[in-house]
């Protein structure tokens, strides 16, 4: 009978240690021998803020490198958390895919890979698989709860919202959609069977770890007020969990959606300009006019008038104004019955 193979080892390491007390600033060392660093390697900037004992809390931003709400937010509160002020430990990563943010690029420049299509990922891949395995097996099983920060990047605009998976085991679920509704969003997004199995929700859910992600507007560039919804809403998180000696005013309670079908969104059925018409954020009727695709390279050419194929909420829309075909144009959500 041949037996079980121990699981591998992760190839990085951080350069602090994580079971120390107070604030420490340092980097997971991500080994890839490129032509840019032949022979060190790809810093990953992590900080650890540890008070005294109690739970500990991952934050991550920056999955994508394109998003910079997260970012900014978790560098925020690395300026902002007084270690007096914590029961526990919050591991905060403002750019888990550092290479990507610093080319503004959704995919890391060093494999082209997605790190939020990459879990559980492979100590011995590339430099995204060894990133998704250490985030899993290394960081994961060491911590409470996760917060994964996102945004629509440059090629979409989302309602902002925090977003909570069905889970097999029902008190997993039920942390994720407390930890969600601490977090203060206007809108949950809860993810079911069309949940990705490669992303960091899925990772958390086979960990066993509550975890949220969050979508905080996109295009591109920072918009102030939803940096500041983050902020707020990390520190109601952190508070909800026990990990801050403050209390934070509650919210009214969230509306609840889910993507339910592929086909009640809506795709470019052919190459051209979107001229949208709806944004984000807003219930749709089936039949409404989404926009009008036209056609700049034949002028003479009548402009297709694109409808919603099912009623529903927006949840994000398409930020590019030149489309192709087969492009996202709206994400189409359906409103969650109470009782789930």
């Amino acid at each position: 009978m041949t037996q079980a193979q121990p699981p591998r080892p992760s190839r990085l390491c951080a350069s602090i240690n994580l079971d120390l007390p107070g604030k420490q600033v340092g980097d997971i060392m991500l080994r890839w021998s490129d032509n840019s660093v032949p022979l060190g390697y790809h810093p990953v900037p992590i900080v650890s803020l540890r008070g005294s004992d109690g739970p500990t809390l991952l934050l991550l931003g920056g999955t994508h490198g394109d998003e910079f709400e997260g970012p900014a937010a978790i560098l925020r509160l690395i300026e902002r958390l007084d270690l007096a002020d914590l029961t526990g430990q919050i591991i905060l990563i403002p750019a888990l895919n550092a290479p990507a943010l610093a080319v503004s690029s959704r995919v890391s420049p060093l494999d082209g890979q997605n790190l939020n299509r990459a879990f559980p990922g492979d100590p011995d891949g590339g430099p995204t698989a060894m990133l998704a395995h250490y985030v899993e097996t290394v960081l994961f099983p060491r911590v409470d709860a996760v917060i994964d920060l996102h945004s629509g990047g440059k090629a979409s605009v989302f309602a902002p919202c925090a977003l909570a998976s069905r889970c097999v085991e029902a008190t997993l679920t039920a942390a994720n959609l407390d930890l969600a509704c601490a977090f203060g969003a206007p809108l949950i997004w809860m993810l079911g069977a069309h949940n990705d199995n490669r992303s960091v929700n899925a990772a958390a859910a086979r960990s066993g770890v509550p975890m949220i992600a969050a979508e905080l507007g996109g295009g591109g560039n920072i918009t102030p007020g939803i940096v500041d919804m983050t902020e707020t809403g990390l520190l109601r998180c952190m508070s909800h969990l026990g990990l801050l000696n403050k209390t934070v005013p509650p919210l009214a309670p969230p509306q609840l959606v889910e993507v339910t079908s592929a086909f009640d969104s809506l795709y470019a059925p052919a190459n051209g300009l979107f001229d949208r018409q709806v944004s984000a954020g807003r219930e749709v009727k089936a039949g409404e006019v989404a926009g009008h695709l036209r056609f700049p390279d034949d002028p003479a050419r009548t402009a297709l008038d694109l409808s919603f194929p099912n009623s529903g909420f927006v949840l994000a829309h398409g930020n590019r104004g030149m489309v192709r075909r087969g492009d996202l144009l709206a994400l189409v959500a359906q409103n969650v019955p109470e009782g789930l």
